[in-house]
């Protein structure tokens, strides 16, 4: 079996010789389709393949990707972006499932690792789909936040993608084209909507991107993880803007799922600004007790070390001074070497 991979690339010359490098020794041919480049991208491509296609962008993710895919010959196809590499380590199980793969599936999905603590571990991921059997059956759709709809036989893998730029450019792209969306009368399915409100989000568009939000939970079509985010972004909108019913939407994810550990610790957190210590502390509490869900997007910190953390400061603002240390040790175990774990400890090493 044959996999090819298939990338998208812009400006890229920062990002794409490190994204390559991790991977080049893996895949059977690699497929560059660059949608406009004014620096030294394709120079650099060059390098690792001869494969590069030009493609005239039209504010279309999906588009783009998919002729990407129509260049590529083999029974399967990945895809990366360019701020994306592999660990050595998941470079080796890549190249292992490369060999082993099986014709019968449809889809492999493999976990994509966004954000990391101090040591590098991950703390916020979640699947995605990745490698696509090249059958003409599989495509992406939407403009934006493209996606390839689920349809088959998965496999998921224990195999990470690690998402590492170096430049942090704001750009209003995306937003941009849910915009001209807007202006042409399209359709937006529930999934666009919510990518819509969280592109308001992040541009501090607040009171529109509460509008949009509720606009898709009301619709009541969402999947479950996208109606536990959109009350998380709309918490966080109402507090940006000073609201008094920001709690509300924290509770609103009750309606679709138990709650969830990082929805309890939210809650505890907004009791702490407050100075309710009794409420944070019970919200905290019942975060721990909380069973640990990795469907979605999977936040690691809110499992044990998030809570322990702030319980630790919710006793000591108490004056319970050693069940302050009791968390504050159980936060050691977990991440010894985190910053501010060594300043809670040299904290209480020069009180007691």
């Amino acid at each position: 079996m044959t996999l090819s991979l298939c990338m998208i690339v812009k400006n890229e010359e920062n990002n794409i010789s490190r994204c390559l490098s991790s991977v080049k020794n893996i895949f059977d041919e690699i497929i560059i389709v660059d949608t406009g480049s004014k620096d030294n991208t394709k120079k650099i491509v060059e390098k690792f393949t001869d494969k590069i296609y030009d493609f005239n962008w039209v504010n279309d993710f999906s588009k783009a990707r998919n002729y990407a895919f129509s260049k590529a010959t083999g029974d399967y196809l990945m895809w990366l972006d360019a701020d994306d590499i592999l660990t050595s380590e998941d470079a080796l199980k890549l190249k292992k499932l490369k060999e082993n793969l099986n014709s019968e599936i449809d889809i492999y999905l493999l976990k994509y690792n966004i954000s990391f603590d101090e040591e590098n571990n991950p703390t916020f991921s979640y699947y995605r789909e990745r490698i696509i059997k090249n059958d003409k059956k599989h495509y992406f759709l939407d403009r934006v936040h493209e996606y390839v709809p689920l349809i088959g036989k998965l496999s998921y893998e224990d195999i990470a993608i690690t998402h590492s730029k170096i430049e942090v450019e704001k750009s209003n792209r995306n937003l941009k084209i849910y915009e001209e969306m807007i202006k042409e009368n399209e359709l937006f399915t529930p999934r666009n909507k919510y990518y819509y409100g969280r592109e308001l989000f992040e541009h501090q568009k607040y009171k529109k991107c509460i509008k949009v939000l509720n606009e898709f939970l009301d619709e009541g079509l969402g999947w479950i993880e996208d109606n536990i985010n959109a009350c998380v972004l709309i918490y966080y909108s109402n507090l940006n803007l000073q609201t008094t019913n920001s709690l509300k939407s924290l509770f609103q994810t009750f309606e679709y799922d138990l709650p969830r550990k990082k929805i309890c610790c939210l809650i505890g957190e907004y009791y702490f600004k407050i100075k309710n210590y009794e409420n944070a502390i019970y919200w905290y509490n019942s975060a721990l007790m909380t069973k640990i869900v990795k469907d979605g997007f999977y936040e690691e910190d809110y499992d044990y070390f998030i809570p322990y953390l702030n319980l630790c400061l919710c006793h000591y603002r108490l004056n319970e001074l050693e069940l302050a240390k009791k968390y504050h040790s159980l936060c050691k175990k977990i991440k010894p070497n985190s910053s501010i774990v060594l300043y809670n400890n040299q904290f209480f090493e020069e009180i007691e």
